[in-house]
Formats: structure tokens, sequence, C-alpha cells
């Protein structure tokens, strides 16, 4: 069972020794410490808790900083899976501190973060509706989403697709792999895009065998 949080730093391409170009991200993983261990006998499930990064004390909370043992900036809870290389938390001790080189290049990951905000969309972005036809007789409607009104009933159903916020939402990408490893410098770098903007944080955990 391999995880880590690191941040979104940017993109590049990254050639392999057969000539393969790969577009891929560039994570800082900065060394987080395991604040937390939980079994399934106390807790009902077996996780661990990551921390990471330093927080100024006044933005955290008293109970916060008494439980991390200080002002830390993010946490996250990775659970323990079928199919993981350790099923359970049992071999995992409070206080392990980790790093980049948790991971080693070819390792296949999942990675999940939080996507882009884009605001209020309407439908044509939000939802790839096509919009109204240009023909004889239309005016300015070419990306209204047409009637949403049910013929009977008189009210509109839930969850017709309509414009609304769009993005800012926890997003989970499967099928990535670990092109490189700088543990001098706490760097990972994964195949392909990555959610979110630079500087999002980001879970990294390995990929479950099935």
């Amino acid at each position: 069972m391999k995880f880590i949080l690191g941040t979104k730093t940017g993109m590049t391409q990254v050639f392999t020794e057969d000539g393969r170009c790969y577009a891929a991200t560039v994570l800082k993983v900065a060394p987080s410490v395991i604040s937390q261990v939980k079994t399934k006998e106390v807790d009902g499930y077996d996780a661990v808790q990551l921390a990471s990064g330093e927080q100024k004390e006044h933005r955290v909370s008293k109970a916060a900083k008494g439980h991390f043992g200080g002002a830390i900036a993010a946490a996250r809870e990775f659970r323990a899976r079928a199919g993981y290389q350790s099923e359970s938390t049992a071999d995992i001790e409070k206080g392990t501190t980790l790093d980049a080189s948790v991971f080693e290049p070819g390792d296949d990951i999942t990675v999940s973060a939080v996507s882009k905000g884009k605001g209020f969309q309407g439908v044509v972005k939000r939802h790839g509706f096509a919009g109204g036809r240009r023909s004889h007789g239309q005016k300015h409607s070419e990306r209204e989403p047409g009637s949403i009104g049910a013929t009977g009933i008189a009210r509109v159903l839930k969850g017709t697709r309509m414009g609304g916020r769009m993005g800012n939402d926890s997003v989970q990408v499967k099928g990535l792999k670990v092109l490189q490893v700088n543990a001098a410098e706490n760097i990972l770098v994964v195949s392909g895009a990555v959610p979110g903007r630079k500087g999002t944080l980001v879970e990294v955990f390995s990929t479950p065998t099935k």
C-alpha cells in the first residue's frame, strides 16, 4: 500500500529509452507524516491518515494542533482496499515520515484532486448540447437548452440537465504510471494529466492489482 500527498506544479514531456513521448505531470511532494492509523477493530475500517505541509498557527484550531502535534496545512485519509499490496494497516506505524521514494518508476497509480472551477456555464459547454437549429425563423437561440417542461405533469423533472456551476469537483484518474522519481528533490513525474490548477493538492496512491 503506497500513498503520498503532492502539489501539482505543471506539465512537461518525457521521452523513454525506446523513443516514446509521454505527456507528463510534475508533482512536488512534501515530506508527510502518518498522523493516525485506523484499524477495523477500533474504527470499523483500516485506513491511514497522512499529514503534510505547514500552516500559520492562527489558521489552525487547537483541536487540530493537538491531533497533529503542530500546525499542519493538509491531511488526507487513505483507506486500505482489497487488491493493494497490504490490505491492512498492521504494518504501518504512527509517526513514520514518507517522501517521494515510496514510489518507483513503473508503478501503476491512481490520482485524486479537485478539478478547476469554471463558474456558471450553459448547457452547450456543461453537457455538450448541440443548441438550436440555424434554420429560418430561429433567432438568438443557438445556445439555448430548449424546452425543459414535461407535458401532463406540468413541472420540471428532477435531474434535468441544465446550466449551472461547472468544475471544482473531486476527480479521480486511474491508469496512470510513475515515469520518474527524484528522491533528492521530492519530485514525482507521472504520465498523463492530473486534475486541478497549479498548486492543487493531489492524492497519489497505488492502483489495486485486481
